[in-house]
């Protein structure tokens, strides 16, 4: 929801469309809804593989789907889920590509109910990365991280000003055929599209 909100709402800025699949039990939902709305919006696409990162990494959200805890979003248990540095991994390559291609930007979508949870989606962790991109390369490339000050019902009432239809998004950590209903992340789509005053027309399993 998230990214596919800033996508839409940032289109005019947004030059390529960057996916990584690092063998979370969603990427293979997650990844072809960034392929449909980038093509939607004639938004190049690419999908870099970080297959590395199931074989060294350890989190919940690389083992399987049951192996992903039940409960609200911001419960201590959702802490297993954390692929240690990810963000700081990825938004790494994104400098690099970003340089390869010309960009001067990177963006992010991370929100405000990650904070408890992930280290690497808090206020301090951006602005310490921009500044290592913006230090690091040639361009002096910059994060931006719109969303870092608002909630998900803040971001899914900016998506319902832009008429995205979040049935083409995925959330759900467990990656079954349809959304579990009952991991964190199910949940906390569930409150974010109910705040917003949105019909959740979402498949869940429960």
């Amino acid at each position: 929801m998230d990214s596919i909100t800033m996508l839409y709402e940032y289109q005019d800025r947004i030059a390529l469309g960057v996916s990584f699949d690092y063998g979370s039990n969603h990427n293979s939902r997650e990844i072809p809804f960034a392929q449909l709305h980038c093509k939607r919006l004639n938004i190049p696409h690419i999908t870099i593989p970080l297959d590395f990162m199931p074989r060294y990494f350890k989190s919940s959200l690389l083992e399987g789907a049951d192996a992903i805890p039940e409960g609200n979003y911001d419960d201590s248990n959702m802490q297993s889920t954390v692929v240690p540095f990810r963000n700081g991994i990825m938004l790494s390559i994104a400098a690099g590509i970003a340089e390869s291609h010309g960009l001067q930007f990177i963006m992010m979508a991370n929100h405000s109910g990650d904070h408890t949870i992930y280290p690497d989606c808090r206020p301090g962790f951006v602005k310490a990365m921009s500044e290592a991109t913006r230090t690091g390369t040639y361009p002096g490339i910059e994060i931006l991280a719109p969303y870092t000050g608002i909630t998900k019902s803040d971001i899914a009432r900016h998506g319902k000003a832009l008429g995205i239809d979040y049935t083409e998004t995925w959330s759900c950590y467990k990656g079954g055929e349809k959304h579990c209903g009952k991991c964190g992340t199910c949940r906390e789509r569930r409150q974010a599209l109910e705040e917003a005053g949105l019909p959740d027309m979402t498949e869940y399993a429960d």
